[in-house]
């Protein structure tokens, strides 16, 4: 061992401890952080774009936009782009140190690294679309993982060198660049985990985000692909924490030169087992935690199905009492109110009584008896107002069965079954009702290859310098 080196790791030795249990607390709270967010995609059903409304929902489907936008450096049709320009630098440093015998001495070193000089995010709202429809999404304040889409390395003698970069050099410059770009194309596929909520313009859910919504991930990668690096970070810090927790009083006594007793290996091996005692109970307790708030979740959809039915419950006797004054004894007009009527009694899920059910067809029968109703402005309001809200049950309804279904799942595999029984935690009962159908929402998508606006020149186009982004604060100099 260099004598130098030597001395540093004995002048060292003393903070060893601190730093290894630094390190261990680190890599205890990131493996578990990483433990709630697998925990959290895993429990999340994916669900359809038609079986979407409020709440924490996970989405696959396709990148599809009315108006997309170009990203810089690839030029490719995309709902979200990042690109960044960095340049290389290299300056040789002359420092005086320590030579281990008292002395010093004066040493000269080469310091080299890139420093960037230009980047850019852009994003616009887009639409995620699968086999039953598609979605609106707004990517602001998402966490985005994107497909690479451009990287190349060039001196000046390349046209990109300056087409793309700025004008300017920063201080030290070894006159090479390197550009790279990350971008969601269209037509991409995408696993989309965050908040939904009714959008202002129509009875239509959208993606966007919320401060109090756990997760708001927008990624290139699948499920599996986002849940298993998940799981490789799981382990990765929870060895890193094992080994440090000792390994800081190991790295002591060896900096030290003491003599590695018995007691000391049992305190190694006691410090080992003490962070995995608080890695298993921080594993419980996320355990836990992950099937409470999947049980929120499932009373959160029910709410949301809950305040619909109320507001139907409403609208209801108002309806009928229009239709009053038309009323004969006609067999079909009988059984429309009378099952119109029956919707008043109707009970939750898993209890006795009538289930739920739509009435908008029983609506459209009493409109078909009495055309005269087709003119009666408040019948016609009325009739509206149902269609909306059988719409946001249709919504609801979906969301709620899908995130039950997974939670009720959830209730009989192992360990979540032993640990559930700790909050008493029971099945859920399905909302089994079917004719409640939702409005389609219809929009024109561009082509992948389709012209948009705000193109950009090709890197040989001699006037994109004058179109080239700002320069950034250069490299510091030496």
């Amino acid at each position: 061992m260099p004598a130098i080196f030597a001395a540093n790791f004995q002048d060292l030795s003393p903070f060893f401890p601190w730093i290894g249990l630094a390190i261990a607390v680190f890599a205890l709270f990131a493996s578990l952080r990483a433990c709630r967010r697998k925990r959290l995609i895993d429990n999340l059903p994916t669900s359809k774009t038609q079986g979407v409304f409020i709440g924490l929902v996970e989405l696959k489907g396709t990148t599809q936009c009315e108006q997309p936008v170009v990203s810089y450096l690839a030029e490719a049709s995309c709902v979200y782009y990042s690109f960044d320009i960095e340049e290389s630098w290299s300056r040789l440093v002359t420092e005086t140190e320590s030579d281990g015998k008292g002395g010093t001495r004066t040493v000269t070193r080469r310091e080299s690294g890139w420093t960037s000089v230009a980047s850019r995010i852009e994003s616009v709202p887009f639409y995620v679309q699968d086999d039953t429809g598609h979605l609106l999404v707004r990517p602001e304040g998402a966490r985005i993982e994107a497909a690479g889409v451009f990287s190349q390395t060039c001196t000046p003698m390349n046209a990109l060198y300056y087409g793309k970069g700025p004008a300017g050099g920063i201080i030290d410059s070894d006159h090479i660049r390197r550009f790279t770009e990350t971008a969601i194309p269209l037509q991409a596929p995408l696993f989309i985990v965050g908040q939904a909520r009714e959008r202002q313009d129509m009875v239509a859910p959208e993606i966007a985000a919320d401060p109090k919504a756990s997760e708001y991930l927008i990624s290139v990668r699948s499920q599996e692909q986002v849940s298993s690096g998940l799981g490789w970070q799981i382990w990765l810090f929870f060895f890193l924490g094992l080994i440090t927790a000792p390994g800081g009083h190991l790295l002591f006594y060896l900096g030290s030169n003491q003599d590695i007793t018995s007691t000391a290996v049992l305190f190694f091996i006691g410090e080992a087992a003490l962070y995995l005692a608080l890695w298993t109970v921080g594993w419980l307790v996320t355990v836990y935690n992950s099937l409470v708030e999947l049980r929120q979740r499932v009373e959160q959809g029910w709410g949301q199905v809950d305040i619909q039915l109320k507001r139907r419950h409403d609208l209801i006797p108002n309806l009928m009492d229009t239709v009053k004054g038309y009323r004969d004894y006609e067999a079909s007009t009988q059984q429309a109110l009378a099952s119109m009527r029956s919707q008043l009694s109707a009970t939750p899920p898993g209890q006795a009584g009538d289930d739920f059910s739509s009435v908008l067809g029983q609506v459209k029968i009493l409109k078909e008896a009495y055309p005269e109703l087709k003119a009666n402005e408040n019948f016609l309001a009325l009739e509206q107002s149902l269609s909306d809200t059988e719409q946001r049950i249709a919504l609801a309804r979906s969301y709620f069965n899908s995130i039950a279904t997974f939670y009720n799942t959830r209730l009989q595999v192992v360990p979540d079954r032993f640990i559930a029984a700790l909050g008493a935690m029971k099945p859920r009962a399905l909302m089994e009702a079917n004719d409640f159908e939702r409005a389609p929402v219809e929009v024109s998508f561009a082509a992948p290859g389709a012209a948009v606006n705000n193109a950009v020149s090709s890197p040989a186009d001699d006037s994109a310098a004058s179109a080239a982004p700002p320069e950034s604060p250069a490299a510091p100099g030496g």
